[in-house]
């Protein structure tokens, strides 16, 4: 997964990672990149400094060290030397690559009464590779299918960063709009998906038009604020499922309103260890305690093994325990 963003990084650094043990290149998800401090890498549940040569080293005085040159050329090359059309994305703290990698950005804040108006002096980048693994929703999808309505369930999936929340909902989105849904006796055809992709990496859109496969009968909205992007959809687009990623805030519940009384199924993720997690989240607590989800899934993530899930009901009672891999 490398080989996808290597044009993007400095010489320098693609001649350390490129030295890296080939099964090492193949399951890196996260590269830190950190001025006159050592670069990292993460892969599985483990993380390692690069050396000088590209060896894996656990010293802190043994790794490269990148430059502020290799920051400045770095931020250049990511937002392909024009930092002004990332203006946006600089002032949240991240941008998206193509191929829906994200790179979250930290360094002196400018502030415009008392907001962050951008952030200069870049020098700090955690590069997270996205990737697209299809299939990882096939076991469970079967177990959100809503009989009744042959359709999938209301449906919040809840885990920690990188456990393959995203990755999950990529490949739901995929399924229900061929109409895969993997159960006894269901010939439901595929179902309109309307995805709103706030942050670019759902979908991976290059000029409107999703580089990752969700589907045939798939709309994305990308780069749209999640509950303006969820209103954009009920109005113009009818969508049967409405799935979209990272819930918290009260206009998002407001949308998740408007869409479940308007008869639209949602499937949406938040951040969370578990589900008595997510309630201490005023917002989030709001939703579950009026019973808009009938399904949670609750994503693990196992030390030298593949992520697991656990999927409750409405009232949280615990259904069954599969694995699931992770992306």
């Amino acid at each position: 997964m490398l080989d996808s963003i290597m044009h993007l990084l400095p010489q320098t650094f693609r001649f350390l990672l490129a030295a890296l043990p080939p099964d090492v290149q193949a399951s890196v998800e996260e590269i830190r990149v950190r001025e006159s401090r050592p670069l990292e890498i993460s892969w599985g549940d483990r993380y390692t400094f690069v050396g000088e040569r590209g060896e894996m080293v656990t010293q802190e005085m043994k790794a490269y060290k990148p430059s502020r040159q290799d920051c400045l050329t770095l931020l250049e090359m990511l937002t392909n030397h024009s930092l002004y059309t990332f203006e946006e994305e600089l002032r949240r703290g991240y941008i998206t690559i193509a191929g829906g990698h994200r790179v979250g950005l930290a360094g002196r804040t400018v502030l415009d009464q008392g907001h962050v108006k951008q952030i200069r002096d870049v020098s700090s980048f955690n590069i997270r590779i996205a990737r697209e693994i299809q299939g990882v929703g096939r076991e469970v999808l079967p177990q959100l299918f809503d009989p009744l309505l042959r359709s999938i369930h209301h449906t919040l999936i809840i885990s920690p960063p990188q456990h393959g929340k995203t990755t999950l909902i990529r490949d739901l989105a995929r399924l229900i709009s061929r109409g895969e849904w993997g159960a006894n006796n269901v010939s439901t055809a595929g179902k309109k998906v309307g995805v709103v992709d706030e942050r670019s990496e759902l979908a991976a859109c290059i000029k409107g038009v999703p580089r990752f496969d969700l589907g045939p009968r798939t709309d994305v909205m990308d780069g749209c604020p999640k509950a303006e992007g969820m209103m954009m959809m009920i109005r113009s687009l009818s969508p049967d499922v409405l799935i979209v990623d990272e819930i918290g805030r009260p206009e998002d519940a407001n949308a998740i309103h408007e869409a479940v009384h308007t008869g639209i199924r949602v499937v949406a993720t938040a951040h969370g260890a578990d589900y008595e997690d997510v309630r201490r989240r005023p917002v989030l607590k709001q939703l579950l305690d009026e019973g808009v989800f009938t399904r949670y899934v609750i994503l693990h993530r196992r030390k030298g093994a593949l992520a697991s899930y656990r999927i409750l009901d409405s009232l949280g009672k615990s259904l069954e325990l599969y694995p699931v891999r992770k992306g």
